[in-house]
């Protein structure tokens, strides 16, 4: 089992950048890969960003690449995304999840409870 919680998320202004942290609970957090996922009024939860269980791998949707880097810390059983050169179309919930390497989110099992993230322009 793997319990997540999501911090970091408010508002800013476009152009602005923004840290999201996922903390997990349990001893297993070392062993899933991680993603980012957003959810937008009315719209689908789409990938953002995924790191592999060791962090040597990542994965970036095209609307976010060379803007939002995902990076891990297994010590402290942390996830983060720094999100740089913020847009309006970024606002959304942000959820982090545990799972397969994938950008699926039917190939995640645990969920956080989100947090929101509002870019104003």
């Amino acid at each position: 089992q793997v319990q997540l919680v999501e911090s970091g998320g408010k508002l800013v202004q476009a152009g602005g950048s923004l840290r999201l942290s996922c903390a997990a609970s349990g001893r297993t957090f070392s062993s899933y890969a991680m993603g980012w996922f957003r959810q937008a009024p009315g719209k689908e939860r789409e990938f953002v960003a995924r790191i592999s269980w060791r962090g040597g791998s990542t994965k970036y949707a095209d609307s976010v690449k060379d803007r939002f880097t995902i990076s891990r810390d297994n010590a402290k059983n942390t996830v983060y995304l720094q999100m740089n050169s913020l847009k309006p179309e970024d606002t959304a919930v942000y959820y982090c999840a545990a799972g397969r390497y994938s950008g699926s989110v039917s190939e995640y099992n645990y969920w956080g409870q989100g947090t929101q993230v509002t870019v104003s322009s």
